[in-house]
């Protein structure tokens, strides 16, 4: 064909620009929808084959990338279905119209062709001019009798097209790179964006070779011989993901998590496949990592594909929050993206995937608790994090949850809520009938109220992770008649509170009394002083902290909405005398004023030893003090 001239059909002379600046946000962007063109010029060639349309030898499908550092160009190759001159004006010229779009139209009753292919855009190729200065097509379509064609364009509206001398069958796309993109002439940064990008395509794509040593019958490296040169491939084309689970074990998951995470050396905890087809195409498969109580941002995220092509690995809108502390891939064609598939659009079908994907993990780990309760208690650690933070911000991952979510007590024992209920509600429902539900935050640190606890016949949760003070308040408002209760919050008599006090062995007049020597030996500002009259065993004097005001405050440490004016307010403490305890009564007894005051700070410094709360200066005096008595 004689050489022709023509225009690109677009309705703005300054269309190169825009695209370059505007259309999308990373100039790297190129090489996944390159890349994804070729696959899909690979994949239409399948499905017609299926189809019996073309006459021709498929062979092995490969798309390839190479670089050449002195022309300054990369070329990426398909051996596909090609394209003739006519379609090149259709497909090419004609921005904005879908080759793949149209493709899908004409075989949308063919199941197959609808699933194949990755592209629903027609501006793809011209994100090429973000990174070069001028491109070329060489193709060579796969119907008989046609000839090779070149198309060349310099990033204006103006593009020739002429005959070539290409024989094989598909499509090169030459990139003439821009002074301002030669970034991209390098190896490592080829290959390192496709691996981000292009790691899952469905055709092989290969980026240059590598060298495999040869192995001796003993299974040694046999130095002598010349190391076998093959194709490098980048990507698989099979991951886990696209496979039905019936077909994989558990080691072939775990290995797609190491080919997805190289750099996590800890194992998941266990898996989630998703398969769905209807009312939406949904595949992937969710990783449970080990959580840290830290709620530490994660680094290893969802991944989101589109047919395997990679989009973000920001998934918030398609996962709720609780789900983003999840791993691994999910992959959709009717997730509603962008034109430049850099961010999700709104659309109905994001909620339904989103609510799916909720209900196939609580389905799963109901599962797992019902297949093998001990093992699921095994790692009940690693992840309750997860499952509270879903039953706080899910109210239908909530519903579900209660079957599962375990309480553990600090013998490290563990219970469903209802047995839990069962085990405590004789021994702690208080006078005013409610069941009063102990915990503590951090066992070691709060072992002489624990004890004192077990001593009277009660039981003591461990709830020290990050949303457990959020976590409470939402068991108060769903369970009848229950409340928790940290179990250093105040005395236990009073946390459970069954009957009339005991009497007191000091008169008021004589706490009256008593009352501004100990208030001289704490911080008046931190501590609030008052007498109880509790068991001759408790101690004579501990630390107590008022349940809701210390709850508030770590509610709005974590982020507890409208609780700010809480988080603001210093700590505060009550210290509590127990006006039975032989020792008060002997300072109450004491003539000697410095005497007195002495065994107060020493019993006042014992209970704020027992609380980790004398430090520094403090501890230093309290220690000299002790061996003084002592000696």
């Amino acid at each position: 064909m004689a050489t022709q001239t023509g225009k690109i059909n677009v309705q703005t002379e300054n269309i190169f620009p825009i695209i370059k600046k505007f259309l999308y946000s990373d100039h790297e962007i190129f090489l996944r929808e390159l890349v994804s063109n070729a696959v899909d010029a690979c994949q239409k060639l399948k499905t017609l084959t299926a189809l019996g349309e073309n006459k021709s030898e498929l062979g092995n499908l490969l798309v390839e990338v190479k670089i050449n550092k002195e022309a300054k160009t990369i070329t990426i190759s398909d051996n596909g279905i090609g394209m003739t001159a006519e379609e090149i004006e259709k497909y090419i010229t004609q921005i904005a119209f879908s080759g793949a779009e149209e493709f899908v139209n004409k075989y949308k009753d063919k199941a197959e062709a609808n699933n194949a292919i990755i592209g629903h855009f027609g501006l793809g190729f011209y994100s090429a001019f973000m990174v070069a200065a001028k491109v070329e097509i060489f193709s060579q379509s796969f119907k008989e009798g046609t000839k090779a064609v070149r198309w060349e364009c310099d990033g204006s509206p103006e593009y020739t097209i002429d005959d070539t001398t290409k024989t094989s069958r598909g499509t090169d796309i030459v990139l003439h790179i821009a002074d301002d993109s030669v970034e991209f002439l390098e190896d490592q940064r080829i290959e390192t964006l496709l691996t981000k990008y292009c790691k899952f395509l469905p055709v092989n794509i290969k980026f240059g070779t590598k060298e495999q040593s040869v192995y001796d019958a003993d299974g040694k490296v046999d130095e002598k011989a010349a190391k076998i040169v093959s194709d490098k491939i980048i990507n698989n084309p099979t991951p886990a993901w696209t496979k039905k689970p019936i077909d994989l074990k558990d080691e072939d998951y775990k290995a797609f998590y190491r080919e997805l995470y190289p750099f996590n050396f800890e194992e998941p905890l266990f898996h989630i496949h998703l398969n769905v087809d209807y009312p939406f195409n949904l595949t992937g498969v969710l990783f449970f990592p080990k959580l840290k109580k830290s709620m530490e941002v994660q680094k290893d995220k969802i991944q989101l594909y589109s047919n395997q092509v990679f989009v973000t690995d920001s998934v918030e809108n398609i996962v709720p929050d609780f789900l983003t502390l999840l791993q691994g891939v999910i992959d959709s064609p009717d997730i509603p993206l962008n034109v430049s598939r850099s961010y999700l659009q709104s659309d109905g079908n994001v909620k339904k995937i989103s609510s799916h994907i909720t209900k196939k993990v609580a389905d799963k780990l109901e599962e797992i608790f019902k297949k093998d309760r001990k093992d699921f208690e095994a790692k009940w650690n690693d992840i309750n994090v997860f499952i509270k933070y879903g039953m706080l911000s899910d109210d239908k991952f909530y519903e579900k949850a209660v079957k599962f979510f375990l309480f553990k007590n600090t013998a490290d024992e563990y219970f469903t809520i209802e047995e839990y209920q069962e085990k405590v509600k004789a021994a702690q429902t208080n006078k005013e009938g409610k069941l009063v539900m102990l915990y503590s935050n951090n066992p070691v640190e709060q072992h002489s109220f624990i004890a004192t606890a077990k001593e009277r016949g009660y039981d003591v949760l461990t709830m020290d992770g990050p949303l457990d003070s959020h976590f409470v308040n939402q068991m108060e408002s769903k369970l009848e008649n229950v409340q928790f209760a940290r179990v250093d919050a105040d005395t236990i008599d009073k946390l459970i509170n069954k009957e009339e006090a005991m009497p007191s062995k000091l008169s008021e007049e004589e706490q009256n009394k008593l009352k501004p020597i100990i208030e001289g030996v704490v911080p008046k500002e931190k501590f609030t002083v008052q007498f109880e009259s509790l068991s001759e065993k408790d101690q004579p004097m501990l630390i107590t902290q008022n349940e809701f005001m210390r709850r508030m405050k770590d509610m709005s440490a974590m982020g507890g909405g409208g609780m700010g004016f809480y988080g603001q307010m210093p700590e505060m403490y009550n210290l509590v005398i127990n006006s039975n305890h032989p020792l008060i009564t002997k300072m109450n007894a004491m003539v000697d004023a410095d005497e007195q005051k002495k065994l107060a700070k020493q019993a006042a410094d014992l209970a704020l030893l027992s609380q980790g709360l004398l430090k520094g200066e403090e501890l230093t005096n309290f220690i000299k003090r002790s061996i003084d008595i002592i000696v």
